[in-house]
């Protein structure tokens, strides 16, 4: 992508509205994609692996929080290169550009190794501490093996992607996701259906799927003629870049990595309630995550546009944006929720055929799903915040209402009513009041107020 591509798509100047729809689409899709070639996996294992299908979706659905834990910590960390590069377009500072883009693909490749290498160590300890039922736990251990031994590649592709996303270009990783997602599809029907495999042979195939997509990407900013372009001679880490990276990826990641937290202690009192749960729960899960990724594109476009703008210092754009993205992910998500409302026992069916199951699995689309509205709201108006360089007070008080919450529901509320029912209206609860703190501090930071009176 040249020079003449950024300037056209500037988010700088211009009408804002279909630029953010522009920006927010892919992102979404790709998240969306990526979801449903995960809930291939989990097609394919419950359908095709005879009397083991439940157990190898009960399997994969227990890593699904862990792995939600790694990932999102570093993607965390990623959102802090794509507003410092950000920044750095909306300033036209081409050599903080450079320096953001080698070193950020450096730590996503280091990050990998060294979480690669902790995850074979605790692999077996964690997961027989997660409740999982006896004909489901060695699986479960075999497909975290697999899965962290690829996080260097799957690091390293969202990395790439923040990159893209600081520089205003969400379609280059869509493209790649497509690309490797159906190479993955296909892998998954080669291992279990050719070769006889099962949690193991989808785990190989997700990992090949996410070298794929990594090295596309890798190409791309290599052939490309902006200021992100990748030149191997230029890899290092450069120290105030890196800190500045931190200061706004850390908390993010320190957040998600919480709130993951929270989400495997929830995982661990589903798994509490036997195979048939869990796997329905996990089934649920691959639907309701698609209505996070729209809400979630938001979120980030939000953080995009206002970082670019605070950059170039157009604090009414700023203002702007954040209007936007609120009003525009309002309908988006509205019509994604009643979608999946009005199709979520057709969608589960589509992975399991047990009556029971569905039923249970619809329960928790309809109870995440209509609470992803509070989430639309706190995750955009936080993604405001980080675009000006504001991420610790967002962090702090996510982790205080959400993960606070949810612990203490689980440890208490449900102790006390133990049903699948009692485990999900945590979500409505703990997402509600987050998106009302969320706002309370957005009035005290006052972020476009401070800008404009700096100027």
């Amino acid at each position: 992508m040249g020079t003449a591509t950024l300037n056209k798509n500037s988010m700088i100047e211009g009408s804002l509205w279909n630029k953010i729809l522009g920006f927010a689409f892919p992102l979404a899709l790709t998240g969306i994609l990526q979801q449903m070639f995960s809930a291939a996996d989990l097609a394919v294992v419950g359908n095709f692996t005879e009397d083991l299908g439940e157990a190898c979706m009960a399997a994969v659905g227990a890593n699904t929080p862990i792995m939600s834990f790694i990932i999102n910590g570093f993607l965390g960390i990623s959102l802090g290169a794509n507003v410092v590069i950000a920044n750095a377009v909306g300033r036209k500072d081409d050599k903080t550009i450079q320096k953001a883009v080698h070193t950020s693909l450096i730590v996503a490749v280091i990050c990998g190794i060294i979480t690669a290498l902790i995850g074979q160590l605790i692999a077996e300890p964690l997961l027989r501490s997660q409740k999982i039922s006896d004909e489901s736990v060695n699986m479960a251990i075999t497909y975290f093996r697999i899965y962290v031994g690829g996080l260097p590649v799957i690091l390293l592709y969202n990395f790439e992607a923040a990159i893209f996303r600081g520089i205003g270009n969400t379609k280059l990783p869509f493209i790649a996701l497509v690309i490797s997602g159906i190479i993955n599809v296909g892998l998954n029907i080669f291992f279990v259906l050719v070769l006889h495999r099962n949690v193991d042979g989808v785990a190989i195939a997700t990992v090949i799927s996410n070298l794929i997509s990594s090295v596309i990407l890798l190409v791309c900013l290599k052939k490309s003629t902006s200021a992100a372009r990748f030149d191997r001679k230029k890899l290092h880490i450069d120290k105030a870049v890196l800190k500045k990276i931190a200061r706004i990826g850390i908390p993010a990641s320190l957040q998600a990595c919480v709130f993951s937290a929270a989400n495997i202690i929830i995982q661990s009192a589903i798994n509490s309630l036997g195979t048939v749960v869990a796997a329905a729960s996990s089934a649920a899960f691959n639907l309701e995550i698609f209505s996070y990724y729209v809400l979630n594109s938001f979120g980030q476009a939000c953080t995009t546009f206002t970082g670019q703008n605070y950059g170039a210092w157009k604090i009414d754009r700023c203002k702007k944006s954040l209007r936007l993205c609120l009003l525009e992910g309002i309908v988006i998500e509205g019509l994604m929720v009643t979608t999946l409302l009005l199709f979520g026992r057709n969608l589960i069916s589509i992975f399991t055929s047990n009556p029971e199951l569905i039923e249970i699995g619809y329960t928790r689309v309809l109870f995440i799903t209509t609470a992803h509205l509070f989430s639309l709201f706190y995750d955009v108006m936080s993604g405001y915040m980080r675009g000006y360089g504001i991420s610790l007070s967002p962090a702090l008080v996510t982790m205080c209402c959400i993960v606070g919450i949810r612990i203490f529901w689980i440890y208490v509320i449900f102790e006390k009513f133990r049903s699948f029912t009692s485990i999900m209206a945590v979500y409505p609860v703990s997402l509600g009041v987050n998106a009302i703190a969320i706002f309370i501090l957005l009035l005290i930071k006052r972020p476009a107020k401070r800008a404009e009176v700096k100027t």
